[in-house]
């Protein structure tokens, strides 16, 4: 038998569904993809004439080279089993598709593989009947890198306030058109583009999917954006504060759980509050109120986050990012704002891992469901024109001001321990440590500037 003969063999022994996808659209390799622990893709190029092999026996990684896998030099491989169901073209990368894999080390699902940690709370979910719902808004920066390295904001913008303006949409459209049309041909729901705050600053929306599908769905659109505006001469940024005086990029995520039959269990008619919120849903967000300063390590996993997390307003009016541990009525001051419902949950920013932030969620949500926690009075006041005082008075605290701060409420919050493991907890204080190290060691322009002939 031929070499020819043998690789086309190799892809009839795949479902016919698979034959069909690569057939239609021309895939002639294929991404075995995860994420590291910073939610960072992480890929093996495979012919598609061994996909079947990588699928059945795993494609093998040097664990140890990837970030926060808890892995040793002298240990096994870690093999990546992708899952079939998940095979996508890359419509953007000519002749690729992707898979979403499961990390196993000696046959076990990894506990460092932040994928599985989410399944792991997706299935607590499941015995209830449950299943969550996610809808994300993942903000961006494009930037023009410049011939020194350094980077300025790639716009059309002309206003200092250019939320919304037509021109500033406009002039990026090439770019929004091929990130957009791109995903749109592997079954994205695109319903809404918008130019957000910043010079060069956007969002897209999408069509809510179940968490798991949810994250998977951010990681690729992260990667389309990134590898398109790469294409393009562009940068696409995530970073959740790429000025300082400017609006950052947060990614909030609207939350619903439904039964079975795909009733929202959040929402309730008769809810006295006008919120339309269940006695589920306000249990749930009591959860979250309660383990709010740990769950900001996982929402806004760097040092940068915290520059987004400030009091104070920005050139547009607002900074648009949540300080305060509250909840209320379409208040887009408080960490949880109630559109009607369902909750709308603004801590996170674009650079969180998306599997570790929607993790922690349900496990702090069904904390507050199974121990019954009152979330409560809401609170409708516009946090950002109140003073510190007055708001601490009421009850309502602050969320962490630093990742320090932040791990440190990690530490000290066991639910986490308890429901995602100890393993990827302590893989993540580890790592998070070691960044708030290398930051307060690093001397920056500011300090040169401030400090070389201040004596």
């Amino acid at each position: 038998m031929s070499h020819q003969t043998q690789q086309i063999e190799r892809i009839r022994s795949l479902p016919a569904e698979t034959q069909q996808l690569i057939r239609e659209h021309g895939i002639k390799y294929v991404l075995t993809q995860f994420v590291d622990i910073h939610g960072v893709a992480k890929t093996k190029s495979v012919p598609v004439s061994n996909l079947a092999d990588a699928i059945k026996n795993g494609a093998g990684f040097a664990g140890f080279a990837i970030s926060g896998m808890g892995m040793e030099p002298h240990g096994p491989d870690m093999l990546a089993f992708g899952d079939l169901s998940t095979l996508l073209p890359l419509p953007w990368q000519p002749g690729y598709g992707r898979v979403t894999c499961e990390c196993r080390v000696g046959g076990k699902a990894h506990p460092y593989d932040t994928r599985n940690v989410l399944k792991k709370q997706v299935k607590r979910l499941a015995e209830h009947g449950w299943k969550l719902n996610t809808g994300l808004e993942p903000e961006f920066s494009l930037f023009l890198r410049n011939a020194d390295g350094s980077l300025s904001p790639d716009s059309g913008d002309t206003l200092d306030k250019p939320c919304y303006d037509y021109k500033g949409l406009s002039r990026a459209r090439a770019f929004l058109e091929k990130l957009t049309e791109s995903l749109q041909q592997i079954g994205y729901d695109i319903f809404q583009i918008d130019h957000e705050d910043a010079p060069g600053q956007f969002e897209i929306n999408y069509t809510y999917n179940e968490a798991l599908e949810s994250a998977d769905r951010f990681i690729l659109f992260r990667m389309a954006a990134s590898e398109i505006a790469n294409s393009m001469g562009l940068v696409c940024s995530f970073m959740p504060k790429p000025n300082p005086q400017r609006s950052g990029n947060g990614m909030h995520i609207h939350l619903s759980i439904a039964d079975e039959k795909g009733n929202n269990l959040f929402h309730d008619a008769s809810d006295k509050r006008n919120m339309g919120l269940s006695k589920l849903a306000y249990h749930f967000t009591a959860g979250l109120l309660k383990h709010a300063p740990a769950l900001c390590a996982f929402a806004a996993p760097t040092v940068n986050s915290y520059k987004r997390l400030v009091v104070g307003r920005s050139l547009s009016g607002a900074t648009w990012a949540p300080v305060f541990i509250a909840y209320g009525l379409n208040n887009r001051s408080a960490m949880i704002r109630i559109p009607y419902g369902r909750l709308e949950y603004r801590l996170p920013d674009s650079g969180c891992n998306p599997y570790l932030v929607t993790a922690a969620i349900i496990a702090a949500g069904l904390d507050g469901v199974e121990h019954e926690l009152d979330a409560g009075a809401p609170c409708n006041e516009n946090l950002y024109r109140m003073g510190v005082e007055k708001i601490m008075a009421r009850g309502i605290e602050i969320l962490p001001q630093s990742l320090n701060e932040a791990i440190r409420a990690l530490e000290y919050d066991d639910l986490f321990r308890k429901t995602l493991g100890n393993e990827i907890i302590n893989e993540f204080i580890k790592e998070k440590r070691m960044e708030w190290v290398e930051y307060n060691r690093y001397v920056t322009d500011w300090e040169v500037r401030r400090y070389a002939e201040f004596f």
